[in-house]
């Protein structure tokens, strides 16, 4: 008997503190769909395989999806990860290690509460930029991106 192995690559996740994560938004040249997340949030999870789709659709346009965990510390990273392989999600995940939601939410967006989902859209090329505190509706979310490529 043969048997072959095949190990699967964990997807690796980076930790980012929010100066880095806004920073690497304002230097970004392609339009980025930024979704604050847990692997917990039943809302949250429910509208990931609409920003995958729309991420798919419109990655030949230079749209990014940027998936930016709030999950627990003990979750990061092998829970995550896990979420992550058994959803078979391929898009970016980062790990905001951050704890207080007044000194990060406002660099995100002033309006920010702190409710997750939370969705950012933003075109620096063009100044674009659209914040949803909760769930975005798919037809929403694809209007933004249309916007976003001033279509």
């Amino acid at each position: 008997f043969i048997f072959i192995l095949t190990e699967l690559q964990a997807q690796k996740i980076e930790k980012i503190k929010i100066e880095s994560l806004a920073g690497r938004i304002s230097d970004s040249k392609d339009i980025l769909i930024i979704n604050f997340w847990a692997t917990w949030c039943k809302p949250c999870i429910e509208e990931l395989p609409w920003f995958h789709e729309m991420a798919r659709k419109y990655k030949y346009q230079k749209v990014t999806l940027l998936l930016v965990s709030l999950d627990f510390a003990k979750d990061y990273p092998d829970g995550i990860a896990a979420f992550a392989k058994k959803a078979g999600y391929d898009s970016e995940i980062l790990f905001l290690d951050e704890t207080d939601a007044d000194h990060f939410c406002p660099q995100i967006d002033k309006a920010w509460s702190g409710v997750i989902p939370a969705t950012l859209i933003v075109n620096n090329v063009n100044g674009y930029r659209k914040f949803w505190e909760g769930t975005v509706k798919p037809a929403d979310m694809e209007a933004s991106i249309l916007q976003a490529l001033n279509k």
